[in-house]
């Protein structure tokens, strides 16, 4: 009996750097493989092309033979529109699936009119503006997608005002475990994230000054991103702070579990997000949350007062507030980890995958 895969499933992202859409195309390029019913196809065609996650061998994976070159942005843009038609149409897969609300708009513009069923996923605030050129080609090209994936419940609402569209689907993030039992934890609030405007670590080295906390310390992993050089600006503002010694900047971490496990809190400051896989990552190992309510993400994974708080966007006192109140409360801190633990297990990696095959795969 023929038990090779007879299935050609294509995924198409423009990088595999570090970050959360990247994370979640990575598992899920290994989840379709390890099933078994499919020729898994990677398409990885932006600027960078490099792969940061680890993904299985028997992964075919695609990259245009020319460089990108953004001083002739136009002409790169075209070449990459004509290497996408050609790939996937080649390939013939019966679904694929493409990640990044800008890229999307250059996926459905190359494939329009060959009959390949794509799928969509904005992975980022959803009702975020690209400019007036990016929005209106959303407007008219997320229509033509064969269906599209909300990561909130929030996300959807706005989808449905934005998009007429009758296949949309709400699929959360896949959250992988992070088993803490028997860890050493230190003193340390944590936050994971890029070092990018939209992230405001700034705003928590604020909050962060002003906790009768002088046994403890800020960690802040990530890494400068997007040209914004932030590191050498924050660091400059914890000295004006004077809590210089008490914050930690990380950079870079390919071993970020290890800051899960030897923390205590986990603050988010985002005034952003389309789903934060780090608030889920720090609940699965035991993490008690304080984050900005922000659009969208945090109001999916947090239940006030059970595993964490949600703070309104912009509310420094009141972030402050619950952070003290936690740092205070050794067996506050540890209900709501356990509660978090409990609360994130809807998002094990194995159903999640599963969600996104019946959608990929349903007629």
């Amino acid at each position: 009996m023929n038990t090779q895969p007879q299935k050609e499933i294509c995924f198409v992202i423009h990088s595999l750097q570090a970050g959360g859409m990247e994370r979640v195309m990575s598992e899920l390029v290994a989840y379709f493989a390890a099933t078994g019913k499919y020729n898994v196809h990677l398409v990885l065609y932006g600027i960078k092309r490099d792969i940061f996650y680890k993904v299985p061998d028997n992964i075919i994976i695609y990259r245009p033979e020319f460089e990108f070159d953004n001083s002739k942005r136009l002409l790169s843009t075209i070449k990459t529109h004509f290497f996408l038609r050609k790939t996937i149409k080649r390939i013939k897969p019966i679904a694929a699936l493409s990640f990044g609300e800008r890229w999307n708009n250059m996926v459905l513009l190359a494939l329009l009119g060959t009959g390949v069923p794509l799928f969509v996923s904005d992975r980022a605030q959803p009702d975020k503006s690209l400019g007036k050129v990016q929005d209106t080609l959303r407007k008219l090209l997320y229509p033509t997608a064969k269906g599209i994936i909300a990561q909130t419940q929030k996300a959807l609402s706005i989808y449905k005002k934005m998009y007429q569209h009758a296949n949309m689907k709400v699929i959360g993030n896949p959250i992988r475990p992070i088993p803490a039992e028997n860890v050493t934890r230190e003193n340390y609030i944590l936050m994971v994230g890029r070092y990018i405007k939209s992230k405001q670590q700034d705003v928590l080295i604020e909050i962060f000054s002003k906790l009768d906390a002088p046994n403890w310390k800020l960690v802040l992993v990530g890494y400068d991103h997007l040209k914004q050089s932030n590191q050498i600006k924050w660091e400059e503002l914890a000295k004006q702070l004077n809590v210089a010694e008490r914050v930690v900047f990380t950079g870079k971490q390919f071993d970020v579990e290890r800051y899960y496990l030897s923390s205590k809190i986990f603050a988010f400051s985002s005034a952003s997000e389309g789903f934060p896989n780090v608030i889920g990552e720090a609940m699965s190992a035991e993490l008690p949350v304080v984050s900005f309510d922000c659009i969208a993400g945090p109001s999916d994974l947090i239940q006030e007062g059970e595993n964490g708080y949600l703070i309104p966007l912009g509310d420094k006192d009141l972030f402050a507030q619950k952070l003290q109140m936690l740092v205070d409360d050794e067996a506050l801190r540890t209900q709501m980890g356990r509660n978090a633990k409990t609360a994130i297990q809807k998002f094990e990696l194995n159903y999640i995958c599963g969600e996104f095959e019946s959608f990929l795969t349903s007629k």
